[in-house]
């Protein structure tokens, strides 16, 4: 089985094609699992498989699987990878227009160099600015934004830079809001921290990887819809510095609504090969 390994600001997959049944017979979930924890040599956040599309929808079409099996909407970093993926292997036909079928919906792309890659992020389905979720006797306050239709679900909670910088404090409480039974389907859980008037430091807390990631690119778009409707920072582009690399994001709010979402960032590939594992 090929695999192509990929990261977007430290955010790790691994790619595979299943576009002519190369997954037949083969259990996805238990795939990724084994995929992801090292059993093939390398780790990765997630697993991502390459399928069909119909021609005059997509180029084709991504299901993304967390690191511990479960099925994820749809993944910003990974659209990204996934798009360059496209354009280097002939997949994309346009590269100033790359277009990818996800589970939360039709993803847009395009190549700005080798390695940036932008992605139009889904539409809001939900934005809830306060909404507060009890953990540790305390309630805190966050904003609950559901990317996409079915929506990947975010809360974001403001806090100290000093405590983003140390994530191990963070833990606990990024557990349990991500467990919290205000969020019937989890959250993933973004702490961020304005330190400038369009920059942004930010951590999340990855549901379905159950633990921080490097970088989570549809929690940057989160984070950026509700500082901006926030009053937080003032326009575009909202800049955020994670800790695997930068991300910046651009948000249209007008009298329709939030959309436009645009996630720019860097793609790496970081190696290539054959594994045996097949379940």
């Amino acid at each position: 089985m090929h695999y192509t390994a990929m990261h977007g600001a430290g955010n790790s997959f691994v790619l595979i094609e299943n576009r002519n049944g190369e997954l037949r017979g083969t259990n996805p979930e238990e795939l990724a699992v084994l995929l992801c924890s090292g059993n093939a040599g390398f780790k990765a956040d997630g697993m991502i498989v390459i399928t069909p599309a119909e021609e005059q929808l997509a180029d084709f079409g991504m299901m993304f699987y967390n690191s511990n099996g479960s099925v994820g909407e749809m993944c910003g970093n990974g659209a990204r990878c996934i798009a360059r993926y496209g354009v280097e292997h002939g997949l994309a036909k346009n590269p100033e227009e790359i277009r990818i079928a996800a589970t939360a919906g039709l993803v847009l792309a395009k190549r700005i160099t080798q390695e940036l890659y932008e992605v139009r992020l889904n539409d809001p389905s939900v934005i809830d600015l306060h909404q507060p979720v009890p953990a540790f006797g305390t309630d805190y306050d966050c904003s609950y934004v559901e990317l996409g239709d079915p929506g990947i679900p975010h809360a974001v909670v403001e806090t100290a830079e000093s405590e983003i910088k140390n994530p191990d404090r963070l833990r606990e409480l990024g557990r349990a809001l991500r467990d919290s039974r205000e969020f019937p389907k989890g959250a993933n859980v973004t702490f961020a921290c304005v330190t400038g008037e369009h920059t942004v430091r930010a951590i999340t807390f990855e549901r379905g990887v159950e633990d921080f990631t490097l970088a989570c690119g549809t929690g940057c778009g989160a984070t950026a819809i509700t500082l901006l409707l926030r009053g937080r920072i003032p326009g575009n582009p909202v800049e955020i510095e994670m800790p695997g690399g930068h991300l910046s994001v651009c948000v249209k709010t007008d009298d329709s609504g939030v959309h436009d979402v645009l996630l720019r960032g860097p793609t790496a590939v970081t190696g290539e090969g054959e594994t045996e594992w097949n379940i």
